[in-house]
């Protein structure tokens, strides 16, 4: 067994609070720095299908990307969808720490692991110095299509229901890729600035890429990859699983396999 205490302080080792942004609320959130920890349990989102993964599994810990208390909780009655998941962690004796945008910055972190899988080279932060900073943007081995690279982010990501949308020309060659795990529009114009032939990021907003489409009247041509947030996090889960059993190998750390993603179909005509 491994004290949480212990735990938190390998924590800040890996994922720096100070890297977190203002807004953010990383850090734990349930749970004593006494408890003693066998088994850590990964996941990207703290949901009720998670809290019941993670106990049945006879998890201590679970370690989430999305922090679950934000902004604007006034109360934890189990009459509330936080009062009555997080009573049940809580019952469990199941300690919650969230790791989230300090966690997205770092080398390792969910854009560097985004881009390493996608088999990105020569990475640098998008936004940012040396190895830290928001984003990233990298090289293909060898330019392809748009076409061509949305199937190969379409192969690494988990499948889900909004798949990967892209806005741009099918034929368009490729070769400088930026991305941002996560919903990261607002990097859309250090992208542009980059000079990246595409930007791959979530929860892209209609009037935002349009914009950013409109470049090519200026002389400047970005095609934008619209893929699921809950995907393009999810693979650094196995990434930070491997950094806790090198530094803790007589823990069991495990990945949540539940699709968190929140959409279930689309329907087309």
């Amino acid at each position: 067994m491994v004290s949480l205490s212990a735990l938190l302080a390998s924590f800040e080792g890996l994922w720096p609070i100070a890297g977190a942004e203002d807004w953010d609320a990383p850090g734990l959130v349930t749970g004593s720095p006494n408890q003693e920890i066998r088994r850590v349990m990964l996941s990207v989102d703290v949901t009720a299908d998670v809290i019941a993964c993670a106990t049945e599994a006879g998890c201590d810990l679970l370690v989430s990307h999305h922090p679950y208390i934000m902004r604007g909780v006034k109360t934890l009655a189990e009459s509330t969808t936080k009062g009555a998941v997080l009573s049940g962690a809580i019952r469990a004796n199941l300690a919650i720490f969230a790791a989230h945008t300090n966690a997205d910055i770092v080398e390792n972190g969910v854009s560097d692991t985004l881009a390493k899988t996608l088999g990105l080279g020569n990475l640098a932060p998008l936004a940012g110095t040396g190895a830290i900073g928001h984003g990233r943007i990298g090289t293909l081995s060898e330019p392809q299509t748009l076409g061509e690279f949305a199937s190969l982010v379409a192969r690494t990501l988990p499948n889900t229901a909004s798949g990967v949308r892209v806005s741009g020309r099918y034929d368009q060659v490729v070769e400088k890729i930026a991305l941002c795990g996560g919903a990261g529009d607002s990097f859309i114009p250090d992208a542009i600035a980059s000079g990246a032939d595409v930007y791959l990021s979530s929860d892209l907003r209609h009037h935002v890429v349009q914009d950013a489409r409109e470049s090519v009247i200026v002389g400047r041509e970005m095609a934008l990859v619209d893929v699921s947030h809950w995907a393009a996090e999810f693979i650094w889960l196995d990434t930070a699983a491997s950094q806790l059993r090198n530094i803790y190998p007589e823990l069991e750390v495990e990945v949540c396999d539940l699709r968190t993603d929140p959409w279930d179909f689309v329907v087309t005509q």
